[in-house]
């Protein structure tokens, strides 16, 4: 059942879902990779997964089944082993005198498919799916984490005949004692079950909070937190100690915040864990930062550029000297575009260093160093040693001093492209931010190229409900963004025709499902990229204002943040209200 890209292509090419230009260049990249053509795609922004997979069905005459609002019951779905769906993804869905219906990623999988069949003793029927519906498929192997957790707690109390307590019968928590508590088994499987989940659900941070009567458990999904567990006090203290024990921390050390890090490998990946601790009222707060650390197949396109934006950052990629910056607030996703430029321009003819704090991503063939203030490796001496090291592209993870940012500029003087991040809430507002640290307007203008804002917007699901905004609510979009330029945008990047009005253009609203309750389903950004074009160098020389500065900007073209928003919204990506949601807070 092997599809060969010729066939494939060809498909693609008739039925216009991609260019021939989209062809040639996902092929280049598919050559030097080795990745299908399908991937590569994928990859590059051009074509969604369930696309390319619907045309491999096509070629093959193979149905496509998507499974993420399915119930399948679980005595069919038990057929295969929730390990076997992990690893080979396919899964049992429907069962009939005809045989079993199996959905699969890779059609191409016999041996599975005949082991399988050996086992179950039944034809199977292969239909071509996507990872969502596979991913949807996995969370239905899963107890809610209420049932699971209380069935640990039910089944298999907390050992504490070894342990030493006080004549008030309460723990006494000395290091002995929380060792022993982190290694008991109950408490194992819960830590196990929680991290499990988190990665299982997407989430980026786990927020472990004790309170007078109850141990809380949240997960922030989308940027969003939410409550995923309220487990009894008594688990507390094994729970802490647990992950104390996995990051190597103090067990004892209840009265200073600590940090540590430890790393797993799930389904084939590996997983960091940034872990910190800290003394409150009741106890230790644990908050845990997911890092997926050999994610790969970003591309610009997949994180939400496009158009002029999309431009201006490949043109600034082809410099070899001057500085990239990316602007925004924590967890803006700042470090993802970054990485992204990086794994970009990431070829055996250039040298690669950065100076990190931490280090998010591991990335092949690039030297990454971890910056440790306490035995005085800052950011500034850190990239100082980077410039010894004959560098032809250097990151630091963030300028937060005028020696970094006097540093970063100089390195970008003398012929190094430099990488870096601030904090600023918009594109212009990061020039008087190096100004007040430092750094004089005449050397801005030498090297900056180009700055890039942005925010993360949570991403609608495959259901949604599709809309016209009325007068009304064109009023009120109207207090917030240019109407007539804004239609400008859709118009010059076909997103609507040419003679369309706003009362012609779809907006889209969440619908909950049983694969979100909320309606939306992981996270894209807004951007807005600033070129430091010859006007716009003239103003900083001025001391121009942010607001004079970004007039200029948007006269030469650039996109704001809202603006950028607004245009997905239109694509159906997100919605006006989480747009807004997203830019006002």
């Amino acid at each position: 059942m092997y599809v060969s890209p010729d066939a494939l292509k060809k498909f693609l090419l008739e039925s216009n879902l991609v260019t021939p230009s989209d062809i040639a260049s996902a092929e280049k990249q598919s050559e030097k990779t080795g990745d299908s053509l399908g991937n590569v795609l994928i990859s590059q922004g051009k074509l969604k997964e369930d696309e390319v997979q619907k045309s491999v069905g096509y070629v093959l005459g193979i149905p496509f089944i998507s499974l993420e609002n399915e119930n399948i019951d679980f005595e069919i779905l038990s057929l295969i082993p929730e390990p076997i769906v992990r690893t080979h993804n396919i899964a049992a869905y429907s069962k009939s005198d005809h045989g079993v219906e199996v959905a699969m990623i890779d059609v191409d999988d016999l041996v599975v498919l005949d082991s399988l069949k050996k086992k179950l003793g039944v034809r199977l029927l292969p239909r071509i799916t996507d990872s969502q519906s596979i991913n949807h498929v996995l969370t239905l192997y899963k107890k809610t984490l209420r049932d699971e957790f209380q069935d640990i707690i039910d089944r298999e109390s907390i050992n504490v005949k070894s342990l030493n307590v006080s004549k008030d019968g309460e723990l006494v928590e000395d290091e002995k004692n929380l060792k022993e508590l982190a290694e008991d088994l109950p408490i194992v499987k819960i830590v196990d079950s929680l991290i499990s989940h988190a990665i299982l659900q997407g989430s980026s941070d786990i927020h472990m909070e004790p309170h007078e009567d109850a141990f809380i458990v949240r997960y922030r999904i989308d940027g969003l937190l939410y409550d995923a567990m309220v487990l009894p006090k008594k688990t507390a203290s094994g729970i802490v100690a647990r992950i104390k024990v996995l990051s190597n921390l103090k067990l004892d050390e209840k009265r200073l915040p600590q940090d540590g890090r430890f790393k797993i490998e799930q389904d084939g990946m590996n997983v960091s864990f940034r872990v910190s601790t800290l003394p409150v009222y009741y106890g230790e707060k644990v908050v845990i930062r997911i890092l997926k650390e050999n994610a790969k197949g970003f591309s610009l396109e997949g994180l939400g550029f496009h158009g002029a934006s999309l431009e201006r950052a490949h043109e600034a990629l082809k410099q070899h000297i001057g500085m990239i910056v990316a602007v925004g607030p924590t967890g803006s996703g700042k470090s993802t575009t970054l990485y992204t430029m990086l794994d970009m321009v990431n070829t055996p003819e250039v040298n690669i260093s950065t100076v990190e704090d931490p280090v998010e991503y591991q990335m092949a063939r690039i030297n990454q160093t971890q910056v440790r203030p306490e035995i005085g490796l800052t950011f500034a001496n850190g990239l100082r040693t980077l410039l010894r090291q004959d560098p032809d592209i250097v990151m630091v993870g963030e300028i937060r001093d005028g020696e970094t940012a006097s540093i970063a500029v100089n390195a970008a003087l003398t012929g190094h492209l430099v990488l870096s991040t601030i904090h600023t809430n918009s594109a212009a507002g990061a020039i008087p931010r190096f100004i007040d640290m430092g750094v004089p307007p005449f050397l801005l203008v030498s090297t900056l190229k180009i700055i890039i804002a942005q925010r993360l917007v949570r991403r609608l699901t495959a259901v949604k409900e599709k809309y016209f905004m009325t007068d009304t609510e064109l009023i009120q979009l109207s207090k917030f963004v240019d109407l007539d330029r804004m239609l400008g945008f859709l118009k010059s990047e076909n997103i609507i025709g040419p003679n369309d009005k706003w009362r012609e253009v779809p907006f889209y609203k969440p619908i909950p499902s049983d694969d979100s309750t909320t309606g939306y389903k992981g996270r894209i950004g807004i951007h807005e990229a600033l070129k430091v074009s010859p006007a716009i160098k003239e103003l900083i020389l001025k001391n121009a204002t942010n607001d004079v500065v970004e007039k200029q900007a948007k006269e030469e073209g650039m996109m704001t943040m809202l603006e950028d928003g607004i245009f997905l919204a239109v694509k159906g990506e997100t919605t006006v209200d989480e747009i807004l949601r997203v830019i006002n807070e």
